[in-house]
């Protein structure tokens, strides 16, 4: 990538040392069904970050001054197995650096890297899912890296809370927790879905957003478009409430599928971004110590028996 750093902020608020915030991008799309170009999202993703304001009018900050470290890409490609693993390793080495690690994607698959991460290192965790499509199977075409698979792994070891579901597969409802997912034609007639979700979430809070979450007619540029979707303003009033409400401790962003000629999409996810560290970082002051309150004791256990390799 030719980004030196995110949204070219200066170098003294990009440094690994003094950065409260890891930004990872995953430029992989090698498991998609439909529209491939994932692995070119982060790539827009920054681009557009370049061009934004770096003052945020609602919350009257600039998050950036928390410090934002652009890490390498990932661009391990051998197979969905190789990315999950390798997605897991560097997110794992970033917070046990205590920082609040954020991924860029990329197709959904390398969310299985990034929850697995956060699972080992905080207790108690809700995953809150926000999508599409439910992502619940247990393997889809040989592997159950896929990005059909995205969260069937987060079902059987954390919290799992969904919103936004509107498409999936009849087999999808054998896993599927009914009591913790949010349809969005239900949402669209539900004034407090919003609460309702709250009330689902556990303390500590990783959020898995999928672009295709967002409705088409603001978010075309995505590699499954499905009618119906949440709009801006809903989602950010959501995402305030969650960020003010529990610990998030980190989240990824997936699915943009750029279009050379459509980059209102792009900007949208950079804005997205954007904001959910405003949120995430409201009320910090520059000077005060990030502190990710990961879990000591989890430092050196592996469920998956996949981080004996030094990174």
């Amino acid at each position: 990538m030719s980004t030196k750093t995110y949204a070219g902020i200066p170098q003294k608020y990009a440094a690994l040392e003094t950065s409260k915030i890891v930004l990872i991008p995953v430029p992989y799309d090698g498991t998609s069904t439909w529209q491939k170009g994932a692995d070119k999202g982060p790539e827009a993703f920054l681009h557009a970050s370049e061009n934004m304001e770096l003052y945020d009018i609602e919350t009257e900050t600039e998050v950036y001054k928390q410090g934002i470290y652009l890490s390498e890409p990932i661009t391990e490609n051998a197979s969905p197995e190789a990315v999950v693993k390798a997605v897991h390793k560097k997110t794992k080495d970033y917070i046990l650096r205590n920082k609040f690690v954020t991924v860029f994607g990329g197709e959904h698959s390398i969310s299985i890297g990034t929850i697995r991460a956060f699972n080992e290192c905080f207790d108690d965790l809700t995953v809150l899912h926000i999508d599409a499509h439910a992502d619940l199977r247990k393997e889809y075409e040989g592997s159950s890296c896929n990005h059909a698979c995205a969260v069937y792994e987060a079902s059987q070891t954390t919290n799992l809370v969904q919103v936004g579901i509107r498409s999936m597969d009849v087999a999808e409802t054998t896993v599927m927790d009914r009591e913790k997912t949010w349809f969005a034609h239900e949402m669209a007639t539900d004034e407090y879905w919003m609460d309702n979700v709250m009330e689902a979430l556990g303390e500590n809070v990783f959020i898995t957003f999928d672009l295709d979450a967002f409705d088409p007619s603001i978010l075309p540029s995505t590699g499954t478009p499905e009618p119906g979707g949440l709009f801006f303003y809903e989602t950010l009033e959501f995402l305030k409430q969650v960020f003010a409400e529990r610990n998030v401790v980190g989240f990824d962003i997936v699915e943009l599928c750029p279009n050379p000629e459509e980059k209102s999409s792009d900007f949208l996810a950079a804005k997205l971004y954007y904001k959910m560290l405003s949120y995430k970082f409201e009320g910090t002051e520059q000077e005060d110590e990030f502190e990710s309150n990961f879990t000591d004791s989890k430092k050196g256990i592996s469920k998956f028996n996949n981080t004996e390799d030094e990174y």
